[in-house]
């Protein structure tokens, strides 16, 4: 990682930077000031995103990894602290489903994968970036579910469990890390069109896409969390298509 000094602005660490929300988010931070630093799995994507916004005129750092691996996510953040200095923030937004989503046709190794990261992978990463964020009285913005804040019986037993769980994940940081002025934000989106759609059972068609979310709608609602005032904390937010059921 390059130095970079703390007058360019409050650092988002960014996980699942490399599409859909995330992607979004990362763009939407970088054009307003931010430095980003963009996480996932996948490198390739990672670095678009990070041509994107040094082309703008941006700062982004690439810092690929896999958040089921119990180890990356404490050398990630200790990478991200070496080399700029803090963390303020932070956007969790990776996840998994799975075409199989019933008792009757879901494998346990398949369940273990969707709980590993959508709720293990995250808890991982705020407990690893919390110290900065304790420096900081930072923010933390976990991109859940619909079916996080209400139950969906098409989003899968599997899905459905873990993306609850972060309900709790937030309030417990709020009830015990707001004496450090840390705040988390339960952000619950309904149906976006992004290419997690095709992990469905049936994959929407245009027309269904067509009345959806788009990332770009999310992101917005991750500035409006995270540029709050430093007193002011947004618990949880449901942001949804008109359309949807």
């Amino acid at each position: 990682m390059n130095e970079m000094t703390d007058d360019r602005g409050r650092v988002l660490w960014v996980i699942g930077a490399g599409s859909g929300m995330g992607r979004a988010s990362a763009l939407a931070a970088a054009a307003v000031g931010r430095a980003v630093v963009l996480s996932g799995r996948r490198t390739e994507r990672l670095e678009e995103v990070a041509s994107r916004i040094g082309d703008a005129g941006g700062t982004a750092l690439v810092l690929p990894g896999d958040t089921r691996d119990p180890a990356w996510a404490g050398s990630a953040a200790s990478s991200i602290v070496d080399g700029l200095g803090r963390i303020d923030e932070v956007v969790a937004a990776s996840g998994l489903n799975t075409p199989q989503r019933r008792w009757g046709d879901q494998t346990m190794a398949g369940f273990d994968d969707v709980v590993a990261t959508n709720l293990l992978g995250t808890a991982r990463i705020v407990d690893a970036a919390l110290p900065a964020l304790r420096v900081a009285g930072g923010s933390v913005v976990i991109v859940s579910s619909y079916a996080g804040w209400t139950f969906q019986p098409g989003a899968g037993v599997a899905y459905s469990a873990s993306k609850s769980a972060l309900a709790s994940l937030c309030r417990s940081l709020n009830a015990q890390e707001a004496v450090h002025g840390v705040r988390a934000t339960h952000l619950c989106p309904g149906d976006v069109d992004t290419e997690f759609l095709e992990q469905r059972p049936v994959v929407p068609d245009a027309g269904a896409r067509s009345v959806m979310l788009r990332p770009e709608d999310v992101a917005r609602s991750v500035l409006h969390v995270l540029d709050a005032p430093s007193h002011v904390r947004i618990d949880e937010l449901v942001i949804s298509p008109v359309a949807q059921h």
